[in-house]
Protein backbone atom coordinates (compact mmCIF):
# COMPACT_ATOMS: atom_id res chain seq x y z
CA UNK A 1 0.00 0.00 0.00
CA UNK A 2 1.38 3.50 -0.81
CA UNK A 3 1.77 6.20 1.49
CA UNK A 4 -0.35 8.75 1.69
CA UNK A 5 1.13 12.18 0.04
CA UNK A 6 2.56 14.82 1.84
CA UNK A 7 0.49 18.16 2.39
CA UNK A 8 1.98 21.37 1.39
CA UNK A 9 2.85 22.05 5.06
CA UNK A 10 4.55 18.82 5.71
CA UNK A 11 6.68 19.52 1.97
CA UNK A 12 7.54 23.33 3.49
CA UNK A 13 8.28 21.43 6.98
CA UNK A 14 10.93 19.00 5.30
CA UNK A 15 12.36 21.25 2.48
CA UNK A 16 14.37 23.50 4.71
CA UNK A 17 14.94 20.43 7.24
CA UNK A 18 17.27 18.57 4.83
CA UNK A 19 20.31 21.19 4.58
CA UNK A 20 20.08 21.65 8.53
CA UNK A 21 19.80 17.90 9.10
CA UNK A 22 23.03 17.12 6.95
CA UNK A 23 24.66 19.72 8.50
CA UNK A 24 24.14 18.66 12.31
CA UNK A 25 24.84 15.12 11.23
CA UNK A 26 27.72 15.26 9.16
CA UNK A 27 29.59 18.05 12.09
CA UNK A 28 33.01 17.08 12.99
CA UNK A 29 33.76 14.36 10.40
CA UNK A 30 36.81 14.75 8.70
CA UNK A 31 37.14 14.32 4.52
CA UNK A 32 37.92 10.63 5.07
CA UNK A 33 34.92 9.88 6.93
CA UNK A 34 32.29 11.59 4.55
CA UNK A 35 33.85 9.85 1.98
CA UNK A 36 34.10 6.33 3.67
CA UNK A 37 31.00 3.78 3.03
CA UNK A 38 30.00 1.91 5.96
CA UNK A 39 29.63 -1.60 4.36
CA UNK A 40 31.22 -2.44 0.72
CA UNK A 41 29.16 -1.22 -1.97
CA UNK A 42 27.13 1.44 0.23
CA UNK A 43 27.06 5.12 -0.07
CA UNK A 44 29.00 7.47 1.74
CA UNK A 45 27.97 10.49 2.80
CA UNK A 46 29.56 12.29 0.24
CA UNK A 47 27.49 9.97 -2.16
CA UNK A 48 23.96 10.59 -0.19
CA UNK A 49 24.65 14.51 -0.92
CA UNK A 50 25.71 13.80 -4.44
CA UNK A 51 22.21 12.46 -4.73
CA UNK A 52 20.14 14.93 -2.77
CA UNK A 53 22.12 17.21 -5.15
CA UNK A 54 20.79 15.74 -8.00
CA UNK A 55 17.15 15.46 -6.51
CA UNK A 56 17.17 18.74 -5.99
CA UNK A 57 18.51 19.45 -9.45
CA UNK A 58 15.63 17.41 -11.45
CA UNK A 59 12.76 17.54 -8.66
CA UNK A 60 13.42 21.13 -7.43
CA UNK A 61 14.31 22.17 -10.85
CA UNK A 62 10.62 20.70 -12.27
CA UNK A 63 9.09 22.27 -9.17
CA UNK A 64 10.63 25.62 -9.98
CA UNK A 65 9.80 25.07 -14.05
CA UNK A 66 6.17 24.46 -13.73
CA UNK A 67 5.46 27.93 -11.31
CA UNK A 68 7.73 30.02 -13.47
CA UNK A 69 6.11 28.74 -16.77
CA UNK A 70 2.62 28.44 -18.44
CA UNK A 71 2.15 24.16 -18.72
CA UNK A 72 5.86 23.51 -19.77
CA UNK A 73 6.83 20.12 -21.16
CA UNK A 74 9.67 17.69 -20.89
CA UNK A 75 10.70 14.49 -21.07
CA UNK A 76 11.34 12.74 -17.28
CA UNK A 77 15.02 12.24 -16.54
CA UNK A 78 16.04 10.39 -13.13
CA UNK A 79 18.04 12.20 -10.33
CA UNK A 80 19.96 8.85 -10.10
CA UNK A 81 20.36 9.27 -14.25
CA UNK A 82 20.96 12.89 -13.70
CA UNK A 83 23.88 12.37 -10.88
CA UNK A 84 25.69 9.91 -13.39
CA UNK A 85 26.29 13.16 -15.82
CA UNK A 86 27.25 15.37 -13.20
CA UNK A 87 30.71 15.81 -11.02
CA UNK A 88 28.67 16.19 -7.78
CA UNK A 89 30.25 12.56 -6.68
CA UNK A 90 33.89 14.47 -7.21
CA UNK A 91 33.13 17.62 -4.77
CA UNK A 92 34.02 17.86 -1.62
CA UNK A 93 31.41 17.37 0.99
CA UNK A 94 31.27 21.23 2.65
CA UNK A 95 31.47 23.26 -0.80
CA UNK A 96 28.71 20.34 -2.03
CA UNK A 97 26.67 20.85 1.29
CA UNK A 98 26.95 25.15 0.65
CA UNK A 99 25.56 24.53 -2.82
CA UNK A 100 23.01 22.36 -1.48
CA UNK A 101 21.68 24.83 0.31
CA UNK A 102 21.88 27.77 -1.81
CA UNK A 103 19.59 25.68 -4.55
CA UNK A 104 17.35 25.07 -2.07
CA UNK A 105 17.51 28.70 -0.56
CA UNK A 106 16.78 29.45 -3.88
CA UNK A 107 13.58 26.83 -4.08
CA UNK A 108 11.90 27.98 -0.71
CA UNK A 109 12.24 31.56 -2.20
CA UNK A 110 10.01 30.75 -4.63
CA UNK A 111 7.65 28.39 -3.06
CA UNK A 112 7.06 30.31 0.11
CA UNK A 113 5.07 32.92 -1.07
CA UNK A 114 2.96 30.84 -3.64
CA UNK A 115 -1.25 30.57 -2.98
CA UNK A 116 -2.68 26.97 -2.08
CA UNK A 117 -3.60 27.31 -5.93
CA UNK A 118 -0.06 27.54 -7.56
CA UNK A 119 0.73 23.93 -6.21
CA UNK A 120 -2.09 22.62 -8.47
CA UNK A 121 0.21 24.26 -11.34
CA UNK A 122 1.06 21.72 -13.66
CA UNK A 123 3.55 20.59 -16.87
CA UNK A 124 3.00 18.01 -18.82
CA UNK A 125 6.19 15.22 -18.43
CA UNK A 126 6.84 12.38 -20.91
CA UNK A 127 8.19 9.32 -19.29
CA UNK A 128 10.59 6.47 -20.50
CA UNK A 129 8.23 4.27 -22.10
CA UNK A 130 6.73 7.12 -24.15
CA UNK A 131 3.49 7.85 -22.34
CA UNK A 132 2.87 10.83 -21.30
CA UNK A 133 0.89 12.44 -17.84
CA UNK A 134 0.11 16.06 -16.22
CA UNK A 135 2.61 16.12 -13.10
CA UNK A 136 2.12 19.37 -10.55
CA UNK A 137 4.17 21.20 -8.05
CA UNK A 138 2.97 18.94 -5.16
CA UNK A 139 3.69 15.97 -6.95
CA UNK A 140 7.33 16.90 -7.19
CA UNK A 141 6.76 18.49 -3.91
CA UNK A 142 5.92 15.09 -2.34
CA UNK A 143 8.34 13.11 -4.14
CA UNK A 144 11.42 15.52 -3.05
CA UNK A 145 10.52 15.58 0.49
CA UNK A 146 8.94 12.07 1.05
CA UNK A 147 12.31 11.33 -0.66
CA UNK A 148 14.61 12.76 1.04
CA UNK A 149 13.59 11.50 4.57
CA UNK A 150 14.50 8.33 3.54
CA UNK A 151 18.33 9.87 2.82
CA UNK A 152 17.84 11.79 6.41
CA UNK A 153 17.68 7.88 8.07
CA UNK A 154 20.69 6.92 5.57
CA UNK A 155 23.19 9.28 6.70
CA UNK A 156 22.39 9.02 10.13
CA UNK A 157 22.86 5.14 9.67
CA UNK A 158 26.28 5.83 8.15
CA UNK A 159 27.43 8.36 10.61
CA UNK A 160 25.97 5.96 13.85
CA UNK A 161 28.34 3.37 11.65
CA UNK A 162 31.57 5.68 11.55
CA UNK A 163 31.37 7.09 14.63
CA UNK A 164 31.02 3.75 16.18
CA UNK A 165 33.95 2.13 14.19
CA UNK A 166 36.78 2.68 16.13
CA UNK A 167 39.31 1.75 12.65
CA UNK A 168 38.13 3.91 10.23
CA UNK A 169 40.63 2.54 7.82
CA UNK A 170 38.55 -1.07 7.79
CA UNK A 171 36.26 1.01 5.93
CA UNK A 172 36.12 1.64 2.18
CA UNK A 173 36.51 5.06 0.81
CA UNK A 174 34.93 5.93 -2.10
CA UNK A 175 35.74 7.97 -4.87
Amino acid sequence: MAERALTVDEIMAILPETPRRLSGLTTGLTAKQLRAAPTPGAWSANDVLAHLRACQDVLGGSMLRIVREDMPKWRAMSPRTWMRRTDYPDWAYAPALAAFERQRAELLATLEPLPASAWDRTARVTGRQGGTDDKTVIYYGDWLAGHQRIHWRQIEQIVAALTCDADLGALPVRR
